[in-house]
């Protein structure tokens, strides 16, 4: 069984929530050049700790989306009691991302080329999936979001948003204005406002 998956005790999970915070501030500040040394040391730790928790930078960054998608399932089951459709698609969008913001590991994770996978990641993004499967066929039969969108393009919606989250590009890098072009882009043309903003 991973170390992951094994009760840990009480100063080991200190230890790895600690390299775990740790690596979030330096992925926030340096993006994929950190490297395990800096965090070790960033964290008060050995490198034998930190490679007893986590063998390479890929196991951490696994690590930290698997954490991540953990609450992330939590929003969508929230979302998925809103009765009406279209609410509950455009609040797990918008909360998926909020709890993203400032989680530099979790979008550099989604944005790179090679996507994490393995360690329990694969289950519970599956969970998380499912939920968002249902909130948009729901969506998609109500007549709440363009007969077309599926679980597939969440996502590519997700990610293009973090995209100017974390690298906020210049002229207007409020990545709340970037997921309001999306969510009306969503909606069907026949109701769709044709403008950005409330």
């Amino acid at each position: 069984m991973p170390e992951t998956e094994r009760p840990l005790r009480a100063d080991a999970r200190r230890n790895r929530e600690r390299i775990m915070a740790s690596a979030g501030e330096l992925f926030a500040l340096q993006g994929h050049e950190v490297q395990m040394e800096e965090i070790a040391t960033h964290s008060g730790l050995g490198m034998g700790t930190l490679y007893r928790h986590f063998p390479n930078k890929q196991a951490l960054l696994t690590a930290m989306v698997r954490e991540r998608f953990r609450g992330m399932t939590d929003l969508a089951h929230d979302a998925e009691q809103l009765s009406d459709p279209w609410e509950a698609f455009e609040t797990i969008l918008r909360t998926y991302l909020e709890a993203a913001d400032g989680d530099a590991g979790f979008q550099l994770a989604l944005m790179g080329s090679k996507e994490p996978e393995g360690d329990g990641l694969e289950e519970q993004k599956a969970k998380f999936a499912e939920i968002i499967h249902r909130i948009i066929e729901r969506a998609v039969a109500a007549g709440a979001v363009r007969s077309d969108l599926t679980v597939a393009d969440f996502p590519l919606l997700t990610v293009g948003i973090m995209a100017t989250m974390y690298f906020k590009p210049a002229g207007n890098p409020d990545w709340r204005r970037h997921l309001q072009l999306v969510l009306d882009g969503v909606r069907p043309t026949e109701t769709g406002s044709g403008t950005v903003g409330r």
